[in-house]
């Protein structure tokens, strides 16, 4: 198996423990300074996983659509895709079709997710 193929692997695993929404298992694919940026901008690790474990963001569902951009710097890996998602933010539904980039490193020999950013999707 390629690195590649091995981020592929454990992004797709990130995102269906992301629809379990167990913090502390989500929290397992993040390195420990792991950051968000979104349309309000940057997100720390502790405060998307507080969301999670109250409850405040359920995920339901998330997928992606067409072919991953997989591409290996060094040991450090990036990983663009769209993917749409569902769920609800504070018991209010939302769905939402974006592009996600996360960047992925080593830790201890597996691979973490550093650093996720999304943008909307516009077709």
């Amino acid at each position: 198996m390629t690195v590649e193929d091995e981020v592929r692997a454990v992004s797709a695993a990130f995102d269906a423990v992301l629809v379990e929404n167990d913090a502390a298992a989500i929290g397992r694919f993040m390195t420990a300074d792991w950051v968000y940026v979104g349309p309000t901008g940057a997100v720390a690790r502790a405060e998307l996983l507080g969301w999670i474990e109250s409850g405040h963001l359920v995920h339901h569902t998330m997928r992606v659509i067409g072919d991953q951009r997989v591409v290996r710097v060094g040991d450090t890996v990036v990983l663009t895709a769209r993917k749409p998602s569902s769920g609800t933010w504070a018991g209010t539904p939302y769905t939402a079709d974006e592009w996600i980039t996360e960047i992925y490193v080593r830790v201890d020999g597996d691979w973490r997710c550093a650093f996720s950013q999304k943008t909307d999707a516009a077709d």
